[in-house]
């Protein structure tokens, strides 16, 4: 049995995808199902079992994961949202329970894949897989930081698969529920579901309006690594998944511009409370990746934009 928690939500949903798509269905779906609005992302999947996130957690204890004779893990469930500050909330959620879950998957020799982030980088310029490099600025890169600490005075210590993979700008499918946390080009798209204009913020730390960079991942590509990842269990540690190349917000609202055959971009200022919380550039250095032998190419904005939105999962209201 193949367990995946965050289920429900936007990579976990697709991850059960992309695996049903290879022919493995018997997988243990882990969620907080009081959640409703998530449930229709795994409708269309196929699963074994659904699970609630706590019964999931307090199970532990009762030898679940032998029981369930779980051969791997894939960690996506998570407090995604980079403007929470309740300590106690996202500290449970992010990191003891993350803890927890890695304690069960060593003591049964289960490999474990988990979603990091690039928030840990902050406002640091070089994206290397390094301590020095690691500088998170919100309460939600702290706990992804943390646990990646805890994972690192693991990985030399014993055997079994532990990854952690750092996720970049990830844009895609089932991602409709994240609301204030989805990506820009779902909100983009939204946008012009209303009117001609797009928004994007004016000019930050030095940047020109429209002009701020980061590292835009397609969810297909992320959830490929992660399935490399499970085929080449030998291979341990915390690896970026981002293109490896950076691109403007510009580029993505023309984009979303270009799909739609119509649309203008609007520059409105910059929020005050973002000032010292914002990434103004995010570009993954992937050389780790693919020193370990990963391959395949990654989607650019102008083609997984395309992908986005020809996609009939993309907008589950118009099914």
């Amino acid at each position: 049995m193949i367990v995946v928690t965050g289920s429900n939500g936007f990579i976990g949903s697709n991850l059960i995808h992309q695996l049903n798509q290879q022919g493995s269905t018997n997988i243990l779906a882990v969620d907080d199902l009081s959640k409703k609005d998530r449930k229709k992302n795994i409708k269309n999947c196929e699963i074994k079992e659904l699970m609630d996130s706590n019964d999931f957690y307090s199970s532990l204890e009762t030898n679940l994961l032998q029981k369930k004779k779980v051969k791997t893990i894939f960690h996506q469930g998570a407090c995604s949202d980079t403007l929470e500050w309740d300590a106690s909330f996202i500290l449970r959620n992010n990191y003891y329970l993350s803890k927890k879950l890695l304690f069960h998957a060593q003591n049964n020799a289960i490999p474990f894949i988990y979603a990091s982030s690039a928030s840990v980088y902050g406002n640091g310029k070089n994206f290397v897989e390094d301590k020095k490099n690691e500088d998170p600025i919100n309460l939600y890169a702290y706990s992804k930081y943390l646990f990646d600490q805890y994972v690192r005075s693991k990985l030399s210590k014993n055997s079994n698969q532990i990854v952690g993979l750092r996720y970049f700008n990830v844009y895609g499918p089932n991602e409709s529920h994240k609301e204030r946390m989805a990506s820009v080009a779902y909100h983009l798209n939204e946008q012009l579901k209303e009117g001609e204009r797009v928004k994007l913020f004016e000019g930050s730390d030095g940047y020109a309006a429209g002009e701020q960079r980061r590292d835009f991942v397609f969810v297909n590509d992320v959830v490929k690594v992660n399935l490399w990842f499970m085929k080449n269990s030998n291979i341990s540690g915390i690896f970026n998944v981002g293109t490896g190349k950076s691109q403007t917000f510009n580029e993505v609202a023309n984009s979303v511009i270009d799909w739609n055959k119509r649309g203008v971009v609007k520059f409105i200022p910059f929020p005050e409370k973002l000032r010292n919380s914002y990434q103004s550039f995010t570009e993954a250095d992937i050389s780790k990746l693919r020193k370990v032998g990963y391959t395949e190419d990654f989607s650019n904005i102008q083609e997984g934009i395309k992908l986005y939105l020809d996609s009939k999962i993309t907008w589950p209201s118009n099914e």
